[in-house]
């Protein structure tokens, strides 16, 4: 009898937490680039000898184009601001992008676009982050090119 009760509750539970609409939230934030290089010792942590370029910024001459790739990145958004969350996770998107260009030789990440589930968003000034509940995220996507001096 307890069983069967407790098997009763359950589904009746379960089947009213599946009736409920989910409200996981997602803002789609667009913020300026300048701020999140700003931010977190950003610069310094990139160095000068990867140099990047951001949707159609103009660049010195591309000699060669070495692969295009791109990174998605979460971090927590625990007692952050959305702008500190997105910024933070916008350095380690840029890491991962600086660490890529070094493996293959690049000395330049040019036509950096946001890439948030492969919707391509292409700003010289701004990227794109997603701010849940729990994580945000950025995702970038770029062209690793050796250029001129």
């Amino acid at each position: 009898m307890k069983k069967t009760l407790l098997t009763l509750s359950l589904a009746t539970t379960l089947s009213i937490a599946a009736a409920l609409p989910a409200h996981a939230k997602d803002d789609v934030l667009m913020l300026p680039i300048a701020a999140a290089l700003d931010a977190n010792d950003a610069r310094s942590r990139l160095g000068d000898d990867i140099k990047f370029y951001f949707g159609d910024q103009p660049t010195p001459k591309v000699q060669s184009k070495i692969t295009t790739d791109k990174t998605s990145q979460r971090t927590n958004g625990f007692n952050k601001t959305p702008a500190e969350a997105c910024n933070w996770v916008f350095l380690s998107s840029m890491l991962a992008l600086k660490k890529k260009a070094e493996q293959v030789g690049a000395n330049a990440v040019v036509n950096i676009v946001s890439n948030y589930n492969n919707n391509e968003k292409s700003s010289q000034t701004e990227f794109e982050c997603h701010d849940g509940a729990i994580m945000s995220g950025v995702a970038l996507k770029g062209d690793f090119v050796k250029i001129g001096k």
